[in-house]
């Protein structure tokens, strides 16, 4: 049965001026049927009706980095003793509710098998839609290695370890065999990690270059790229990645090279805006985040002012789940228009997905994800970071939270 859902303030997610007192109609498949003007809509007869009372609907929104197996606060060691079939369950409770924060559709860069994505596409669990790295790219003593001073692998879910150009040629087969979407590799260091910095770089040029290479191969796979310094952004750009994630030493020249290579920015605000507990947290990071939470606000805030496309991604994991909404009021706080937030969490994160022609905003012909808020996030983006004031989130028409 077709539905129709009226009285609302439609955001459409193409940066288009809202739409006051629209209708959505979603037909029997799932997809949209008219989203506009309600003195324009078709009629509907037998269709059910959904009055919305003058909330804002808005497409469901896309996170394009984040990590599901992790835990904030939790150290590599505690995560040893994890038992894997209790992880397995949680996990799916951390999906549930970040769908259920707003977030139908997720990119994990790191630690979750594609046998995630088989379980919500099957219906198994109730998550966002997934597009899945499995394992990280790194090198040896770089971002992506986790041993342990004992020599123990404290994450082998989560890194792939390789040296040499033919090592991460074969690396990124194994991603792809196993059902990767997009192949993650580490082209600098990283806060969270003891033996490397964001300035030093990771994998060399010719070895981004055989990944960019070996993606490429695959089905036009891409690559995202860790990179926060600003030596390995540059060698990242150069050699063909879609995503800079992170992107904290963005300059005025790398945002020219992002622009001229048609590269997206993912820049993770969240982990930067979390205060600082030093009590909390290793010497070796805290120190890390002292020094870089000032250069990348301003930065990041710079590549706005630019127009480098931004794209919505969080790091919850390293930041906290269901959460993930919040980093739009980041992007907002540092220059970034409302509107232009709200885009790069919809028609900008599917662009960068490759699902635009289906997702990211409320079309015609496009599955209905979609999210109704109190509130107007255009005037207040905090109404969003709040999951209980999502109060209506559906995935191709079919409800799956419901608080109206």
């Amino acid at each position: 049965m077709s539905t129709r859902y009226q009285h609302v303030l439609l955001i459409d997610g193409t940066g288009a001026a809202p739409v006051p007192d629209a209708v959505l109609v979603v037909d029997d498949e799932g997809l949209i049927a008219y989203a506009g003007p309600a003195a324009a809509a078709p009629a509907t007869p037998g269709a059910a009706t959904v009055d919305l009372g003058g909330r804002t609907l808005l497409p469901g929104f896309i996170d394009c980095h984040t990590h599901m197996c992790m835990v904030p606060g939790r150290g590599l060691a505690a995560g040893l003793s994890a038992d894997p079939t209790v992880e397995t369950f949680e996990i799916a409770q951390r999906l549930r509710e970040t769908l259920h924060a707003g977030v139908t559709t997720v990119r994990d860069l790191g630690g979750l098998p594609a046998g995630y994505r088989t379980a919500v596409d099957r219906g198994l669990i109730e998550g966002p839609r997934l597009q899945v790295a499995v394992k990280v790219i790194g090198h040896t003593g770089g971002h992506a290695d986790c041993s342990l001073p004992s020599g123990v692998n404290a994450a082998p879910h989560l890194a792939e370890i390789a040296d040499t150009v033919d090592e991460v040629r074969i690396a990124a087969r194994r991603m792809l065999r196993d059902g990767a979407d997009v192949i993650k590799v580490c082209a600098t260091g990283g806060m969270g990690s003891p033996h490397d910095d964001p300035d030093d770089e990771g994998l060399t040029p010719e070895e981004l270059l055989a990944v960019v290479d070996e993606a490429r191969r695959h089905r036009g796979r891409v690559v995202a790229a860790h990179a926060q310094g600003t030596a390995g952004i540059r060698n990242a750009l150069e050699a063909g990645v879609s995503s800079i994630e992170h992107g904290y030493g963005m300059t005025d020249e790398l945002c020219d090279l992002a622009l001229e290579r048609g590269a997206f920015l993912v820049p993770t605000l969240a982990t930067v805006f979390a205060p600082l507990d030093k009590a909390a947290m290793p010497d070796y990071h805290y120190r890390k985040k002292s020094r870089w939470a000032g250069i990348t606000k301003e930065n990041i805030a710079h590549a706005i002012s630019r127009g480098v496309p931004i794209a919505l991604g969080t790091d919850a994991g390293v930041s906290p789940h269901a959460r993930n909404l919040r980093e739009l009021s980041y992007l907002v706080d540092l220059g970034m228009k409302p509107m232009d937030a709200v885009t790069s969490g919809t028609l900008t994160a599917a662009r960068l997905l490759g699902v635009a022609a289906r997702l990211g905003s409320l079309e015609r012909g496009k599955a209905a994800d979609f999210v109704a808020v109190d509130g107007n996030p255009l005037s207040d983006m905090g109404v969003l970071g709040r999951p209980d004031n999502v109060l209506l989130v559906a995935q191709s028409g079919n409800v799956r939270k419901n608080l109206l």
